[in-house]
């Protein structure tokens, strides 16, 4: 098992520091473009399914509650795979694509930022959300694993981890979420200070 343990380890840290090179200007933009929109009263709405949902959960709770400071006041973000009730009726009524696109023409203004986050990026719920966003005019954001085609026309920011191994590519979005609420942090409450 040790062998095995430490070839995912190398495999993962591997795949972190090949996605390092290229990545950190598309990760200071997507910072950037976080910082404006809450400064200007925006929020930040998150959706994704399975694993991505619960990233989505948690990286809006480091937004609303706090990531490194402990004074500071909360972030405007939303997780938009939460209310049960809510995504069951829309399911229900409607159809599973409708989950995040209802939600985000319900929710989402021209101020906010709306990420999808999708390992396959195909996801089709995630797809419809990210258009609505676009018909709004918010800014869009996709964490997505190696295949970006129907992604590039609906995306302001791609976060693309060159991989097909989900486990591989959720470890980098919830490293890469981190570095993004931590990097916003530390802008908005250095000024306030």
């Amino acid at each position: 098992m040790k062998e095995t343990i430490i070839s995912i380890l190398r495999e993962s840290a591997d795949l972190k520091l090949q996605f390092a090179k290229d990545s950190c200007e598309i990760i200071e933009e997507v910072a950037n473009a976080f910082i404006n929109s809450l400064k200007s009263g925006g929020k930040i709405l998150f959706f994704g399914n399975g694993g991505s949902a619960a990233d989505c959960q948690h990286l809006a709770s480091e937004f609303v509650n706090r990531f490194n400071n402990k004074d500071r006041n909360g972030l405007a973000a939303i997780a938009l795979t939460t209310d049960s009730s809510l995504i069951t009726s829309i399911t229900n009524d409607s159809s599973f694509n409708d989950i995040f696109s209802r939600q985000v023409k319900t929710l989402a203004s021209k101020d906010d930022i709306v990420v999808g986050i999708t390992t396959s990026g195909k996801s089709s719920n995630v797809i419809e959300g990210l258009k609505a966003a676009k018909e709004i005019g918010a800014s869009t954001v996709v964490f997505s694993g190696s295949y970006i085609k129907k992604l590039k026309e609906i995306s302001d920011f791609i976060i693309q981890v060159p991989s097909k191994s989900t486990p591989r590519i959720q470890e980098i979005h919830i490293t890469v979420g981190h570095i993004i609420c931590g990097l916003v942090e530390a802008a908005i409450f250095k000024e306030d200070s």
